[in-house]
């Protein structure tokens, strides 16, 4: 008789073979806005409710940014401006780091700096071995910082707002180094995310790949450069229990996976998609993804909030048997 572990495991093995068979494309299906509009309605049976991908070819090369933005134009519109910059020695903020002074591995938050926006774009011209600049706060730092290049995109998106029943939450604006990286994550959000200059790659999981997707916990720590020195700074516990200050966070590194560490993570179905520029990625809610890019790409995402619906309640009842 099986044990409940290994009846789990089964659980997770149809869920997944069942997923791929009935609703999961094996490559994200492509609609091109230069020939035609997208309808909010079809944009929702066809996707949103479905939790699947769309990439929207041409969906933003009629805003001025498409023609506009570059570094010769940031410098024009925001030489002096004071911007928020995560800067790492290796590309990955926001991610799973090993110390090697101590051999323990933090969820490692870069260190931010306040920067001219010409010493940001100066450094994406003469980038630094050991300093990797990114523009990446996620805190609509477009709307609150970023007012001088509104006129240049659609602040609102009609046939999302449309197909969503509401305005986005957060609109985010990412530029930097071509060597940073976003690790793989998920968010509770519906992602319209909008390439204007260069190119981006996400290698996607979907959310029924749960079982297979590694999580552990991690102490928090910060990036902090001392003397042209990096070191990995911990924060210090808060006084509750050594599980609850830690971050739980995917383990994996899906582009040089350890299966001998994680061997489940081979059942994992993965589709990437390369977004160039002038194209939408409509990223729905808790989709894991894993993104790269192109030097001095230049990108915009509108964050809608999820609908807590039957497909969330079944997520966290997923997450409670195998997490």
């Amino acid at each position: 008789m099986k044990n409940i572990n290994d009846k789990i495991d089964t659980a997770c093995e149809l869920l997944s073979k069942e997923a791929a068979e009935l609703y999961l494309p094996k490559k994200i299906a492509e609609i091109d806005a230069s020939i035609e509009s997208i309808d909010p309605f079809d944009f929702y049976r066809n996707y949103v409710s479905k939790n699947i991908p769309l990439l929207i070819k041409n969906g933003v090369k009629n805003w001025q940014a498409y023609e506009k933005w570059n570094i010769n134009y940031f410098r024009e519109k925001l030489n002096d401006k004071i911007v928020t910059v995560a800067v790492t020695p290796n590309g990955y903020a926001d991610a799973v780091t090993l110390d090697l002074s101590s051999g323990n591995k933090y969820f490692t938050m870069p260190e931010e700096r306040s920067l001219k926006m010409t010493e940001f774009l100066d450094n994406l011209d003469n980038p630094n071995d050991n300093e990797i600049f990114y523009i990446q706060q996620q805190n609509s730092n477009f709307q609150s910082c970023y007012y001088e290049l509104w006129k240049d995109v659609d602040c609102h998106l009609k046939w999302a707002n449309d197909a969503f029943g509401q305005d986005p939450d957060a609109i985010n604006f990412w530029m930097g180094d071509g060597r940073a990286i976003t690790s793989m994550h998920k968010d509770p959000y519906e992602n319209i995310y909008c390439v204007i200059s260069g190119e981006k790659e996400f290698t996607l999981h979907p959310p029924t790949d749960l079982p297979w997707i590694p999580y552990e916990k991690y102490q928090s720590a910060i990036y902090k450069k001392v003397n042209d020195n990096w070191k990995i700074d911990p924060i210090e516990s808060n006084g509750s229990t050594d599980d609850d200050d830690k971050i739980p966070w995917v383990s994996v590194d899906p582009l040089k996976p350890d299966y001998q560490k994680y061997p489940k993570y081979k059942n994992a179905t993965t589709i990437k998609v390369k977004v160039e520029a002038g194209d939408v990625l409509y990223l729905p809610a808790l989709w894991f993804h894993h993104v790269q890019q192109s030097h001095s790409c230049i990108a915009i995402n509108y964050w809608y909030d999820m609908e807590y619906d039957i497909k969330y309640a079944y997520f966290k009842t997923l997450e409670a048997l195998t997490q």
